[in-house]
């Protein structure tokens, strides 16, 4: 495994991977036409989901101080409320830009010092015991990813589609 700068990235670095792995392993076999559909029009589609993964990516990247923008920052940004007039990024499109943004988030991840994962970096959330720094807005984003990749699991079982299976790629190293 990679060794980050901070040891304060002990636990994220793993958790970048694995969620790196199972986003494409939980997207796997997904046709486009399935990738769309909603369940008695109350769930998100997987379209969706895998968006709003993505804009935790590059949100990610952002804080990091990466300059790339989301092609599809315009229907996901920020976890935006599913419009069914818009029309939604094909899943290929999707993983194109999986595959574009991740590997230099996790560079960074790597690089990231201490005094900048410490810095100040206010969401608005003003909950006391969630000090608003560059970390805890990646730990967020974690979380957020981990999630959604429970959603779009329950989503594949849904359609009939088989459970997820650990099959990690050593060769992915981001």
């Amino acid at each position: 495994m990679d060794t980050p700068t901070s040891k304060k990235l002990d636990i994220i670095i793993p958790a970048f991977r694995g969620h790196s792995q199972n986003f494409l392993m939980v997207l796997d076999g997904i046709s486009e036409e399935d990738a769309l559909k909603r369940i008695e029009g109350r769930t998100n589609h997987i379209i969706w989901m895998a968006g709003n993964f993505l804009d935790m990516r590059y949100a990610l990247g952002s804080v990091l101080g990466i300059q790339e923008e989301f092609e599809f920052k315009d229907v996901f940004f920020q976890g935006k409320s599913l419009d069914e007039s818009l029309t939604y990024p094909s899943l290929h499109q999707l993983k194109d830009a999986f595959h574009k943004i991740s590997p230099l988030v996790y560079q960074k991840l790597l690089e990231a010092s201490d005094e900048e994962l410490d810095k100040a970096f206010p969401i608005g959330m003003n909950i006391d015991f969630f000090p608003e720094t560059v970390l805890n807005f990646i730990g967020m984003c974690i979380g957020r990813e981990d999630y959604l990749c429970g959603q779009i699991g329950l989503m594949r079982r849904i359609l009939g589609y088989e459970g997820l299976k650990y099959e990690f790629d050593k060769d992915l190293k981001y």
